[in-house]
């Protein structure tokens, strides 16, 4: 009998217990923190805009907020708020100025990283910009490359803002999770 239960306990032991493979497998899917710093340039003014209002509400241009309108982007990224450093990506999607009483757009936006460690990589972002905040949070619902199956958040920080035109420049620091 006792020879009946060590096999048993064996034999459950060896159920268990996962393989090589089970144990790489599992490795493969920790997950892997990245923490990101860049800065996005964003002009509506000029004769080179990077971005530009695209639709609207016949009440936009009456709302303080330009609730109703819609805005496609495509802002250089850079390592710092000097918009002659180093190019590290663009800023590619759209906004919509989505509050009433608050100036607070729906961000969708895929930063594309086109220099450095993560070029050919992007991460998207997808929620609420309280643009009146001075820092917000942002998260990050996906990515490409090296940010595969990404999630996070962005913390952005208006680093400047000309209120006659638009423009602004706009700091993130982000943490992205990933596979």
């Amino acid at each position: 009998m006792a020879k009946l239960i060590l096999v048993f306990q064996l034999l459950f032991l060896a159920a268990i217990e996962p393989s090589q493979s089970a144990r790489t497998w599992a490795r493969r899917l920790q997950e892997t923190q990245t923490l990101v710093q860049f800065y996005s340039h964003e002009t509506r003014s000029g004769n080179n805009p990077t971005s530009v209002r695209v639709a609207q509400d016949s009440n936009t241009d009456k709302s303080s907020t330009l609730f109703g309108a819609i805005f496609m982007a495509d802002d250089p990224l850079t390592e710092s708020p000097d918009p002659n450093s180093k190019l590290v990506g663009r800023a590619q999607g759209l906004y919509g100025s989505a509050g009433q009483t608050e100036t607070s757009m729906i961000t969708v936006m895929s930063y594309a990283f086109t220099d450095g460690t993560y070029s050919g990589s992007s991460i998207n972002l997808l929620g609420k910009n309280s643009a009146q905040s001075q820092v917000r949070e942002i998260p990050i619902v996906g990515g490409t490359g090296t940010f595969r199956s990404a999630r996070g958040y962005a913390i952005a920080r208006t680093y400047s803002q000309d209120s006659n035109t638009g423009d602004a420049v706009i700091g993130y620091n982000v943490t992205i999770f990933h596979d």
